[in-house]
């Protein structure tokens, strides 16, 4: 049976809460992984792993990570994603909202767009979460 999308939730912030040392009430939905609850490339390899043994699922590196996007000349141009770019991106990460960093598509703000409820999105994606 599917876990439901508060199972979920409950699950990620377990997660996030040990692999940050954050508290319970910082991981909210809304909060961005990087500037709300200060997560570091490395952390994310043990997000990933602590995800994985949740759900029992295994979680493919580029679908959580966007680099070779974000390091392709063809889809980026003077340190901005390009259109083209932008539509390997909602391809790639339909869970997140790019609809902020479409405004200014700059690499370096790309990071810090990943919220608690994009990785909830992404999760429920791949366990076919209910309700």
């Amino acid at each position: 049976m599917s876990p439901t999308k508060d199972e979920v939730f409950e699950k990620v912030q377990t997660a996030l809460i040990d692999a940050l040392a954050v508290d319970e009430e910082e991981v909210v939905l809304e909060a961005t992984m990087i500037g709300d609850l200060g997560a570091e490339s490395i952390d994310f390899l043990d997000i990933v792993f602590r995800l994985e043994k949740a759900f029992d699922i295994e979680i493919p590196r580029a679908e959580l990570s966007a680099e070779d996007i974000l390091t392709n000349e063809e889809y980026v141009q003077d340190g901005k994603v390009n259109a083209a770019g932008l539509e390997e991106l909602k391809k790639r990460m339909p869970y997140i909202n790019l609809s902020k960093f479409e405004e200014n598509p700059a690499v370096q703000a790309f990071g810090s767009l990943l919220t608690v409820g994009d990785l909830c999105r992404y999760i429920e994606s791949k366990v076919g979460a209910e309700g």
